[in-house]
């Protein structure tokens, strides 16, 4: 793994986190490891919680993000569905591995084809315009 991801992986899961010190939601956590590679992301105050407005944003800034079709680059938001919305983000690391954050288990690396996570991820995405 990239040695300037590691201190991110344990950090607590917290609805609206956007401090690595304190802890990060998903979009957080998204958004730290972008700015890590020298991009940076638009933030967005939505609660974990509101999947519907997650989902509608996330279909909102489409026109912004550039969808990978054959090769995933990293970084690359991974979009994951759970029920009927995406409201779930995480990291493409390479390697078949991603960077995500959740309530019981905080940060963590995950491999894009384990069963708990293949069906669900929506796509992979880069930004066509950063901020």
């Amino acid at each position: 793994m990239n040695k300037q991801l590691t201190d991110l992986i344990g950090l607590p899961f917290i609805d609206g986190g956007r401090d690595p010190a304190v802890g990060l939601d998903c979009w957080g956590l998204s958004t730290e490891v972008f700015r890590r590679y020298g991009i940076n992301l638009p933030d967005y105050k939505i609660s974990c919680e509101d999947a519907s407005r997650i989902h509608s944003e996330v279909k909102e800034q489409r026109p912004f993000w550039r969808r990978c079709e054959k090769e995933i680059p990293v970084p690359a938001l991974v979009v994951i569905r759970f029920s009927v919305y995406c409201d779930h983000t995480g990291v493409y690391l390479g390697q078949g591995r991603f960077i995500h954050t959740r309530k019981r288990i905080g940060a963590n690396i995950d491999r894009i084809d384990n069963p708990a996570w293949a069906n669900r991820i929506e796509g992979f995405y880069v930004p066509e315009v950063t901020k």
